[in-house]
């Protein structure tokens, strides 16, 4: 049965409007980030004002998912070591995982479940981008853009289950199905998050774009089909569910092209996986 597509439009947008917006610290950070003259002081100077945050950055950085050989007890010495762009990411995570939280949930789809399947696939994405060499800094943020790539199934109620049922049922992929019964795709809704929360160029394009990387925007397609390839594969693996158990491998070709992998470097990353997500898993307890 079709839904009413005006009215899910209509609830949807009206989700996102109550959805919270990012903290003013975070905010300040994203700021600062974006800067080419900014310095690790100033970064220093915002979120040592929030304690919250302060935490979050030690408990991360002195987790097993950066794996360093001494604790560390300074903000200043943790955003030296790890870099500016990489505290911006993760003070961007733990924002959104939080405000993502407290919004409401439908029976769709496990929470616990969704962010596995998220994190095997921000987990996926950075390996597939080391694997092609790209700096560190950008495989971080391949992992945050893996993490939130989903991000447009969070506004999505009860009715929800209708279109996870029938896609299973019809073993078509998911985005198919929220199109056709809904009207609007979780790509789509992502979009309208990604906008309210001023999120940069890469991760909103990887939201909005990773069922169709070859459309995204040239400087951003190399990313967003790591993030493409990377769903595919944990939803192949199976881990975690975010609903999509037939996902369209069709352009799989197409995308290891752009992104200079080879098949045996795509499936290289099977022994790595499961440690590094076993490792990610802080991003959901700070």
């Amino acid at each position: 049965m079709e839904l009413d597509k005006y009215k899910q439009r209509q609830q949807i947008e009206k989700f996102i409007k109550k959805m919270p917006s990012l903290s003013t610290t975070v905010g300040k950070v994203l700021e600062i980030c974006s800067r080419t003259d900014a310095s690790p002081n100033e970064l220093n100077k915002v979120i040592s004002l929030d304690p919250v945050l302060t935490g979050q950055v030690l408990r991360l950085i002195n987790s097993a998912y950066y794996s360093l050989l001494s604790k560390i007890t300074s903000l200043t010495r943790a955003i030296t070591m790890l870099g500016m762009n990489t505290v911006k990411n993760m003070a961007l995570s733990t924002a959104i995982i939080r405000s993502v939280s407290g919004a409401k949930k439908s029976r769709a789809l496990p929470t616990a479940q969704f962010w596995q399947h998220s994190i095997g696939v921000g987990v996926s994405a950075k390996l597939l981008a080391a694997a092609c060499d790209i700096p560190v800094g950008e495989r971080e943020e391949m992992f945050i853009a893996g993490l939130l790539h989903d991000l447009g199934k969070v506004p999505f109620g009860d009715e929800y289950i209708e279109v996870l049922t029938l896609a299973r049922k019809e073993q078509r992929p998911l985005i198919e199905i929220e199109r056709d019964l809904m009207g609007i795709d979780h790509q789509e809704v992502g979009m309208m998050i990604a906008e309210k929360w001023k999120l940069n160029t890469v991760i909103t394009s990887c939201i909005g774009d990773h069922h169709q990387a070859g459309d995204a925007a040239e400087g951003c397609r190399r990313q967003v089909a790591f993030v493409a390839l990377a769903n595919m594969y944990i939803n192949i693996l199976d881990f975690g569910y975010a609903g999509d158990p037939f996902p369209d491998v069709g352009d799989i070709e197409d995308l290891l092209e752009i992104t200079g992998l080879s098949w045996q470097k795509y499936g290289g990353i099977n022994e790595d996986v499961e440690k590094e997500i076993e490792k990610a898993q802080i991003f959901l307890h700070v």
